[in-house]
Parts: C-alpha cells; structure tokens; sequence
C-alpha cells in the first residue's frame, strides 16, 4: 500500500494523536486499519483478512519471489493482447469493512467494459477484481482459509492459489456462490472461464518452463473464444 490516503482521513491525523501502532493479529475495521498504516510508512505490506491484521514476514526468492515473477508473466502476456484487461501487482483492495487485502496479483476488466472493480478518488481498488492470485508459503492457511472466504463473499470471479510447498496450484471459479475447482484437461491445462484465452499448463507452471507456459498461453490467445471476447470489450467501452 501506498502512503497517500483520502483527504478526509489524513484530516483525522493531527499531531496531537497518538495512534496505537499497527500490530500483527490487531481487530480493527477497514478506516481504523488504513490510519495505523498510514501513520507507519516503515511497514512494506500489511493486510486486513476478516477484521485482522496479518503482516508480511521477509521474503524468500525460490518460495515466492520467483513463483511471483513466473504468474505475473503469465498475466501480463494475457493481458498485452487482450484490450481492456488490465494487471496489478500486490494493489491494495477495499472489498467491505472488514478486508483490505493486498494479493500477490489481480486481473481485471476495466470499468468501461464491465469490469466489477472500481478506482477510488485516492487510486485504490475497491470491490473484487475479477482474478486474483496468491503465493501461499507460509500464508496457506489463511490464503486457503479466511482469505478464500472475504473473496468468495465479495464475488471475485476466479481465486488462483499457488502452494509452493506442497507444490500444487488451486485454480477456483466462483459457481452459485461458491469457489469450485477448476479442472485440468487432458493436456493438465487449466482454461480460465472468466477470461477466455487465459489457459494455464499446471505442470509446466510448477515446474518453471516458462517457455511451454507461454506456448500454451499464445494457444488461447489464438483461439476463437479469445477473439470473440476482445470484440465484447471493446463494443462495451464503445456503448
């Protein structure tokens, strides 16, 4: 997160507070949690899950720098050639009261288009971007837990979880108001059904050849369902 926040906090701040420090397991609301962060600039990345502050610990490159990188190429290939898809790299996201993640990516539909997500006055995220992805190390449980659940709730379309210690990557798709597992094929390809085009070969991912990752991934760009979707967004943004 950022340092700048809404005018109408900052005015809150005056030097005569004395703001409790941001602490890891604090239960604060969502303007509770942004003033204690904002007063701490020292602190990389804080996030509130469920009413809950969780602090990031150091990180490691082989457990999540690397598999990071590896999913935001992904991403981002996906969305140079799809217009009105557009990528973020650990954005702050207002989802309610009690949430205020900072997942490890997102990809989302602009505005314009009919995306879910909007810009707030101050240049934050707020509601549930359509994809978001996480790298669960030592996150796992409340990747998989707590955190699964304010996404599931606030309707983020499709949840992708990379356990890089088991190693196994979950792709969710939210269906009658639930996350249910997506299915490889037979070729251990994942097809996102929120993004078409976006195909994901499960095995080649985890195992960092990036190059069958991308080869696979050009395969949707390619396809008819992928064209026929950049003609929708761009027809919506034109209406």
């Amino acid at each position: 997160m950022t340092s700048s926040l809404p005018k109408s906090l900052i005015s809150q701040l005056t030097p005569s507070q004395d703001l409790p420090n941001l602490e890891n397991g604090d239960r604060l609301t969502r303007p509770e949690f942004e003033r204690r962060y904002q007063a701490m600039p020292e602190i990389r990345k804080a996030e509130l899950i469920e009413g809950v502050v969780y602090m990031a610990s150091p990180l490691r490159f082989k457990p999540h720098a690397e598999p990071h990188a590896n999913l935001i190429g992904w991403l981002w290939t996906y969305k140079i050639a799809t217009p009105q898809v557009l990528i973020g790299i650990e954005p702050t996201v207002r989802l309610d009261i009690d949430n205020e993640p900072q997942p490890d990516g997102v990809l989302l539909i602009s505005q314009e288009s009919g995306g879910n997500s909007t810009l707030s006055a101050d240049g934050y995220l707020e509601g549930a971007p359509e994809l978001v992805v996480e790298i669960a190390a030592s996150s796992a449980a409340i990747d998989l837990g707590d955190k699964k659940r304010s996404y599931r709730r606030n309707g983020a379309q499709e949840y992708i979880v990379w356990q890089v210690f088991e190693p196994k990557i979950d792709w969710f798709s939210l269906q009658d108001g639930d996350y249910i597992s997506l299915i490889p094929n037979e070729e251990g390809i994942i097809c996102s059904q929120v993004f078409p085009g976006l195909w994901l070969d499960l095995n080649a991912m985890l195992q960092g050849d990036m190059q069958r990752v991308l080869a696979i991934l050009q395969g949707g760009i390619n396809s008819i369902e992928h064209q026929e979707f950049v003609q929708k967004l761009v027809e919506k943004k034109q209406n």
